[in-house]
């Protein structure tokens, strides 16, 4: 029984952990990184046709995004995810593919014109739309036998539609073992969907530590709502927007709820009829996906405003912008109003429209709801920024930049420990991972002294046995090495080297089968290599 960490080990995001045990090799995440990149990850210790099982926490993108990219390197395992998430994987992991052609796209035409060679996607849509039809949903809160010695249950982490907090029972030999996967640990002050749920018991625990360093700092009068209605009626009275980047799936979702609750019991003296623009196609449709899982993933008190008739996420004023056309169309129309608005860290997407018609305007607010990984536009502008580059053109920021941190998708620091100390006994040791470096370390300390148990915060590669506790490899911390484009002859040789993995792992698996048909597979493969060899 092995586990290896791959990604988000002294970093935030790009999820990724392997384990072997049980007879089977499996990975539970397999996140994209974003923003800026800290240490190198190590590859997955085995080639992508030897993995059996994915298990996902949860659909975002630092969580599932590289699931494509696994596939076209020959993954044809099953993956394992709650019901929620695998809707939501179906739109995130579609609109991720094609991010990543578009990207392509306007790199070859630029390429071109400079003469240099193309440059090939990560990933395709077609990958995604493949790997999707590897997922096998699973109920929250049901123990299910996966294969011979492994079983798994799904508790949800009240972080995201969908999210989960993963335990596994190992056994192997007559040697059993539990350890459990945090993923991402919900704020239980979120609206919406249900709050974080605690475990008892586990012989190992891997938990996240976004926020391992501090408290949620909670919006004046304690009560979001209000802060942000004061926060409009201001910058309404002034003639300005309200533009406020969030995420497509969770963030947006959340938002609309409180401007509902805003419209509907009035928290306003004035401006109450203001329009709210959802301007996001995947936001467009991941509400549709909140809206077909109310009764797994909704809370008590959203579930009683649906059983008294009203939407929790609808009201009067609501418009979506879908194509381009009516995203444009937002800023010229000179009405105040909410904008929500992808991404939610500034990187890419229509915020960057938006913010480029209203950081200067003086009259407008930009509105941060979510974490700002370090490096981004995002944090760039919480931290002062006077000027920032937009579209090959320099930016004065003169609107008001305001932060509602308390409405974080994340437990704070308070909440993670809460979420550690339910085990009881404590576990044998605690993995401290999904925190910048510096804070991962001092909240493995705080682990330690209020539990009383060993707990570690490992680099990419480092692995530990879990009969003994013991890490039997080290990984050393690299930078990683400057990221260049995926060209085209490289890439597909890559895909090539990868398919020829897969036919091995085929064939090792052929073993046993008949004589004949052995011999039939041999002459198809000599027949292909004799057309190729050079």
């Amino acid at each position: 029984m092995e586990l290896t960490f791959v990604g988000a080990d002294h970093e935030v995001t790009g999820s990724c952990h392997f384990m072997s045990a049980c007879g089977k090799r499996f990975i539970i995440d397999c996140g994209m990184e974003q923003g800026p990149d800290t240490y190198m990850n190590q590859d997955i210790p085995v080639d992508a046709p030897k993995i059996d099982y994915a298990f996902i926490t949860h659909a975002h993108i630092d969580h599932s995004g590289l699931l494509p990219l696994l596939y076209s390197r020959g993954f044809r395992g099953e993956v394992y995810c709650t019901d929620a998430t695998a809707e939501l994987c179906d739109i995130m992991l579609k609109d991720s593919a094609h991010i990543q052609e578009a990207e392509a796209d306007w790199k070859n035409r630029k390429a071109a014109r400079a003469g240099f060679s193309k440059v090939e996607p990560m990933y395709t849509s077609q990958d995604a739309e493949n790997v999707l039809k590897l997922f096998h949903p699973l109920p929250y809160h049901e123990k299910i036998e996966i294969s011979e010695g492994l079983f798994v249950r799904f508790i949800d982490a009240g972080h995201l539609l969908g999210s989960a907090s993963i335990e596994f029972w190992l056994s192997e030999n007559g040697n059993e073992k539990k350890i459990v996967f945090s993923g991402d640990i919900g704020n239980a002050t979120k609206p919406l969907i249900k709050k974080p749920e605690y475990i008892s018991e586990a012989d190992y625990v891997v938990m996240e530590s976004t926020y391992g360093d501090r408290d949620h700092k909670q919006p004046e009068f304690n009560d979001f709502a209000k802060a942000l209605s004061k926060i409009m009626t201001e910058t309404f009275d002034k003639g300005g927007n309200v533009v406020i980047p969030a995420f497509s799936v969770g963030r947006t979702q959340e938002m609309l709820y409180f401007l509902r609750k805003i419209k509907e019991e009035g928290l306003m003296e004035r401006h109450l009829d203001f329009p709210v623009y959802m301007d996001s196609p995947l936001a467009v449709e991941a509400t549709h996906v909140f809206n077909e899982n109310v009764a797994d993933c909704f809370s008590e008190e959203a579930l009683s405003l649906i059983n008294a008739g009203k939407n929790p996420i609808g009201f009067k004023g609501l418009h979506v912008a879908v194509s381009s056309d009516e995203s444009k169309a937002i800023n010229f129309d000179k009405t105040p109003k909410v904008i929500i608005s992808a991404s939610g860290m500034c990187e890419a997407g229509r915020i960057r429209h938006h913010l480029k018609h209203n950081l200067w305007r003086s009259e407008s607010t930009i509105v941060f709801v979510g974490y700002q990984v370090p490096g981004t536009l995002g944090n760039t502008l919480l931290n002062g920024a006077k000027e920032v580059r937009l579209f090959g053109e320099d930016v004065t920021v003169n609107a008001r930049i305001e932060n509602l941190p308390g409405i974080s998708g994340h437990a704070d620091r308070t909440g993670l420990i809460k979420w550690a100390k339910a085990f009881s006994p404590a576990p044998v040791s605690y993995f401290i991972v999904h925190g910048d470096s510096d804070i991962v370390d001092d909240f493995a300390s705080d682990i330690s002294k209020e539990t009383g148990a060993k707990a570690y915060a490992p680099y990419s590669g480092d692995t530990f046995d879990l009969l003994t506790g013991e890490r039997i490899r080290e990984g050393v911390p690299a930078a990683p090495a400057k990221k260049k484009a995926h060209r085209l002859s490289s890439n597909v040789f890559e895909r090539l080297v990868a398919a020829g993995k897969r036919l091995l792992h085929v064939i090792t698996g052929c073993e046993g089968m008949a004589n004949k048909d052995l011999g039939r597979f041999a002459d198809q493969i000599n027949a292909l290599a004799d057309k190729w060899e050079r």
